[in-house]
């Protein structure tokens, strides 16, 4: 068991979230349920997952893991150039002063923006960590009522978009700069079901402010991961497909629908294969 512990330590070495592991391989679907059960021994009605297939992403949104502040700078404002070309482009559009929403919108296709994306199904935020089968991965999970504690004086909850416009207007105006000492923590929030990819996906977000763009164990006191070795990361996706999950059931685009037969078909990557 020792041994064990020892050899992911190192194995994990270069992951960049300060937050603990739960020194456990996860070798199968089963083992993978029961540590949760373990690592949520006290009740909780709020958990939130998140899958990374590399072990050495860092827990930041998009927007901010540019190490320019001028290429954080030119990425939070292409929000405003998303509303003005992509509003006559969507069926129903936000109102325009509505910028949570907008802000969703744009990262559902793409765009850097604050928002980071977790799940409250621990199977999905499991996939997610297997998706890329040559690297080591892991499993991140918290309870993200701890984020908002600060925020809303010991009340824990999730901020809503709605009751909760008035502290989350100003985390959508903030700029580039980091402040040690910044007014604006991580928040957690409900978040609104704009699209069909959030709802398969039991979709929920973090909202980074200017005192920490990276999520760890100070801003979160529950977050922790578990480590996806990436060995076993086949087998674990075999059974999370028998289970319904995969990139079908989670991504309801027509062209992951085309990836999903083409790879059952046991088609090969590259045509030049073929």
């Amino acid at each position: 068991m020792a041994s064990t512990k020892t050899s992911l330590k190192k194995r994990y070495a270069d992951c960049p979230v300060k937050c603990p592991m739960v020194p456990e391989a996860i070798s199968s679907l089963s083992g993978f349920i029961e540590l949760l059960d373990v690592a949520f021994q006290s009740p909780s009605n709020h958990k939130w997952f998140r899958g990374h297939s590399n072990l050495s992403w860092c827990l930041a949104p998009s927007a901010l893991r540019y190490r320019k502040p001028a290429n954080i700078k030119r990425a939070l404002s292409l929000l405003t150039d998303f509303k003005r070309v992509a509003d006559f482009r969507i069926d129903r559009p936000p109102p325009f002063s509505d910028g949570l929403k907008w802000m969703q919108l744009a990262q559902h296709h793409g765009l850097p923006t604050r928002l980071l994306d977790w799940t409250s199904n621990a199977a999905i935020a499991l996939y997610f960590a297997c998706m890329r089968e040559e690297r080591d991965g892991m499993v991140f999970f918290m309870d993200p009522t701890h984020l908002n504690i600060r925020v809303l004086g010991g009340q824990r909850r999730l901020l809503d978009p709605e009751e909760d416009e008035a502290i989350i207007k100003p985390y959508l105006r903030l700029t580039e700069k980091k402040q040690s000492n910044g007014k604006y923590r991580t928040v957690a929030i409900q978040p609104v079901i704009n699209s069909e990819r959030i709802q398969l996906q039991r979709g929920a977000f973090t909202l980074h402010g200017n005192r920490h763009f990276d999520l760890g164990k100070e801003e979160s006191t529950s977050l922790c991961y578990l480590p996806i070795l990436r060995e076993h990361k086949k087998t674990l996706l075999a059974q999370l497909a028998d289970l319904g999950v995969d990139e079908m059931s989670i991504f309801p685009e027509h062209e992951h629908l085309c990836n999903h037969l083409t790879r059952a078909a046991g088609l090969p990557k590259d045509f030049n294969d073929a």
